[in-house]
């Protein structure tokens, strides 16, 4: 496709940074328009199948078993459940429904469960997308045959500063699942989260290292911390807003075509802040009240935000 690129140099990415912000978020606008409809916003719905006592030590993540975070653990849902779910985000305006579970990786067992939600709420007429963490090659061809169409697996951070956030699985991992993801033809939904303790260096190289795959993620959603109480980041400083928004418009210009996606932490931004996300190039949200556990900007709230800025469900 003309103007997409994958050959960008860390030098540049830093550049676009450093930009005067009026010239960035011109620059993102500018191109924003040139691929999407600037008043529309493609709306998820985001919930958890499987709640709780992961294996892994994600420093951000309260339902690791490593962390003492109060959270209340959850079996992995009925299959009727999580397709009303569905019934009930379509009819709220949602167009595609994730699936989100916490496991390293799906155990045998579970899997026939989760293909069979897929298949469910693919019948109510919604795209599908499933974080499931770890999958085989062979897991990722059954979930595109179920009928899967996007597969969350983001890289989070740096490879630098990866593993001072994470120590049971390597950035490496990651980039393998995405590999047998792309390979059984699904479309990757893909990011980071920014306000971990990295350095500007750190945004820059996990924009880089997701621009420059052989082909961009479809969807690349950037979330802002929600520090939790437990978790080994809840004292966490707050990043500058400001740099919140840059880290959207870079990622706008880098991957042109892809919808970037205003993720986690929404519900404690402005709505003026939410407004520059979406100046900066921002064309996804999540919609409802809880993002896995996490809260979520109110549903009232979205709606009166969009009317006022003008912006209307793809």
């Amino acid at each position: 496709m003309p103007g997409i690129r994958h050959d960008w140099t860390l030098d540049e990415v830093r550049a676009l940074f450093a930009l005067p912000f009026p010239d960035l978020l011109f620059q993102a606008q500018v191109t924003h328009r040139a691929h999407f409809a600037a008043d529309r916003v493609q709306v998820s719905r985001l919930i958890s199948i499987k709640t709780g006592a992961c294996p892994e030590d994600c420093a951000y993540c309260p339902q690791s078993a490593h962390h003492d975070t109060g959270l209340e653990k959850q079996r992995l849902l009925e299959v009727e459940a999580v397709v009303e779910a569905a019934r009930q985000a379509r009819a709220t305006g949602a167009s595609r429904f994730c699936m989100g579970a916490a496991w390293r990786g799906p155990a045998a067992h579970d899997f026939p469960t989760v293909l069979a939600m897929i298949e469910g709420v693919k019948g109510v007429g919604m795209e599908t997308c499933a974080s499931l963490g770890l999958l085989s090659a062979e897991q990722a061809r059954q979930l595109k045959e179920a009928g899967l169409d996007y597969y969350n697996h983001n890289i989070d951070t740096s490879p630098e500063h990866y593993e001072t956030i994470v120590k049971t699985r390597g950035f490496e991992d990651r980039l393998e699942t995405l590999d047998h993801v792309r390979e059984a033809g699904l479309s990757v939904c893909c990011g980071g989260i920014v306000g971990m303790g990295e350095k500007a260096l750190d945004r820059a190289r996990m924009l880089l290292t997701l621009a420059n795959m052989p082909k961009h993620p479809e969807s690349v959603p950037i979330n802002l911390l929600i520090p939790i109480p437990g978790t080994p980041l809840a004292e966490a400083e707050r990043p500058d807003p400001f740099d919140f928004v840059r880290t959207i418009a870079t990622a706008r210009i880098l991957m042109p075509a892809s919808l970037v996606r205003l993720s986690a932490g929404r519900q404690g931004m402005s709505d003026e802040l939410q407004a520059l996300c979406f100046l900066a190039g921002a064309n996804s949200v999540f919609c409802g009240e809880k993002l896995l556990t996490a809260p979520n900007a109110a549903p009232e709230r979205d709606e009166s935000l969009f009317g006022r800025l003008g912006l209307s469900p793809m």
